[in-house]
């Protein structure tokens, strides 16, 4: 006899009273549930969900089929009071994980059916509360790794141990874990080994477990597959130093070990101005190779240059330094560098966005477009910058994330000499504010110094401002002026500049 829809008929067979419910619209286990019913099977019904105390009024309970269901969702009190619960099978549900400690609820527990769901993990002491089990099956489900400690923690499988010698007289334990996408690499090593040993009287429905991946391995059984240990990366680089000449191409190489395959990148200084060809070479099984491509080297791009390997078990890491050799402007030990004093850059401020500001300059010197540049950030009492090198061409820069009511500070040099104080542009963000219409205008840019001239190496003009006057003419003045080569005839000429704009000759802050 079976229910319909949401009708409920229970039918007794020799032994008990059973409820059968096939092919219903049942969407939660019914209330009204007798409660000398033994046997509940309800199947193909649209039931998603096993709630708290579900069965708490059936504690009599001993057979519990919920197979080919939509369950989801296990809660983990759903098995609460079900003491004489003897088999639970949740065959062809949608479980993608099971609440194991649920199982201390059912202590007589002996067949546990959970083949065809979408279960992924099996956790170390999973099987921790599943003490009297003769029947379990995990088969048809999406399992990639398993630690061997699984079985080891299981109490059945640590009570057949001493009892391997009279084996003929102990009641088989039957496993079922064929059908899962094994993934045959380090972490499966023990489990192998583990499935490889297997005898009664514990028996697996199906001894030939296969591998799913890698590609190298798939196909293949477990007993055909040798794994090593899992082994932690180490990073070396095949040449710690390299110099090239300006122009050359270079590649840079960083050898790996590591089991299983990890994630390989690159750290440089260009990163996100300029991307290099980065390749990946799997070696062998615990060997790779990666390989950076810089094309037509750039005096921005000396620096150093770091490979970082990273798996489960941590990561390591090789750095390679790069050097550029420039003919044009070697010097020998016994001169010093030649400097072209008759260069400067004018840099300003031009745009402001609610979180950061964007850079613009030009540059005057005799080879504008093969300069390049160092640009120092961070806020104003840090020690230690970030560093940007700019290359040639390139004559605006954005500075993001900015954070309220803070005083930062930003430096830009040619090549990489490292500017003094004086060359930088110090600049506080407004406070901060909850609403974001008033955030808009209240994270704006207080500049305490408007802009900077730098001159190489004779000094630097300093523009003052104060309301009436934009940062943009003070400075396009200053940078037309006729430059002084000594500090008095610099500030003489501040002091002029300051006269005739109406200055009060003392730097001012305003808002941009």
């Amino acid at each position: 006899m079976q229910a319909t829809h949401h009708n409920i008929v229970p039918f007794s067979d020799l032994f008990f009273r059973n409820l059968f419910c096939v092919s219903t619209f049942l969407r939660k286990i019914p209330e009204e549930i007798p409660q000398d019913i033994k046997k509940i099977r309800i199947e193909n019904s649209l039931l998603a969900e096993l709630f708290r105390g579900t069965f708490s009024n059936v504690s009599t309970l001993e057979y519990l089929w919920l197979n080919f269901n939509n369950i989801t969702v296990m809660h983990l009190k759903s098995l609460e009071h079900l003491k004489e619960l003897k088999e639970l099978r949740i065959q062809g549900n949608r479980l993608r994980s099971v609440p194991w400690t649920a199982f201390q609820d059912t202590p007589a527990l002996e067949i546990l059916d959970l083949k065809c769901n979408k279960i992924d993990v099996l956790p170390e002491h999973a099987l921790r509360y599943l003490s009297r089990l003769t029947y379990l099956d995990l088969s048809c489900n999406e399992l990639t790794v398993i630690s061997k400690e699984v079985f080891y923690n299981w109490p059945v499988f640590q009570k057949l141990q001493p009892l391997e010698k009279k084996a003929e007289t102990v009641s088989s334990t039957v496993l079922s874990l064929h059908d899962n996408p094994w993934i045959c690499d380090c972490r499966l090593r023990g489990f192998v080994q583990f499935i490889n040993s297997i005898g009664p009287p514990m028996v697996l429905i199906n001894s030939y477990l296969t591998c799913a991946s890698p590609k190298s391995r798939a196909g293949k059984y477990f007993h055909e597959v040798d794994l090593n240990s899992c082994r932690r990366p180490s990073v070396t680089s095949s040449e710690p130093n390299i110099t090239v000449f300006l122009g050359e191409n270079s590649m840079l190489t960083c050898l790996v070990k590591a089991n299983p395959s990890p994630k390989i990148w690159w750290n440089y200084p260009l990163k996100h101005l300029r991307g290099f060809n980065v390749s990946v070479t799997h070696m062998s099984e615990e060997f790779f190779k990666s390989e950076l491509v810089i094309p037509s080297a750039h005096l921005m791009d000396e620096g150093n240059y770091t490979c970082t390997a990273a798996n489960f078990l941590g990561n390591a890491s090789a750095t390679t330094v790069l050097a550029i050799l420039a003919p044009q402007l070697a010097t020998s030990s016994y001169s010093s560098p030649i400097i072209d004093e008759k260069a400067y850059i004018n840099v300003q401020i031009v745009k402001q966005t609610i979180y950061g500001i964007t850079l613009e300059w030009y540059t005057v010197a005799e080879n504008p477009v093969e300069t390049w540049y160092t640009l120092h950030f961070g806020k104003y009492n840090d020690a230690k910058k970030d560093t940007v090198y700019i290359g040639p061409g390139i004559k605006t820069y954005s500075i993001n994330d900015l954070l309220p009511a803070t005083k930062y500070e930003v430096c830009l040099s040619l090549k990489k000499q490292v500017p003094p104080k004086s060359q930088c542009i110090v600049f506080v963000t407004g406070s901060d504010n909850s609403e974001l219409d008033q955030r808009k205008q209240v994270i704006h840019i207080i500049v305490v110094i408007c802009a900077m001239v730098l001159v190489v190496p004779a000094g630097m003009y300093l523009c003052t401002s104060e309301a009436r006057c934009s940062c943009k003419e003070k400075c396009t003045s200053c940078c037309v002026r006729k430059w002084s080569t000594n500090i008095k005839g610099r500030r003489e000429a501040e002091v002029e500049e300051e006269k005739r704009s109406g200055g009060g000759g003392e730097d001012t802050m305003f808002q941009i």
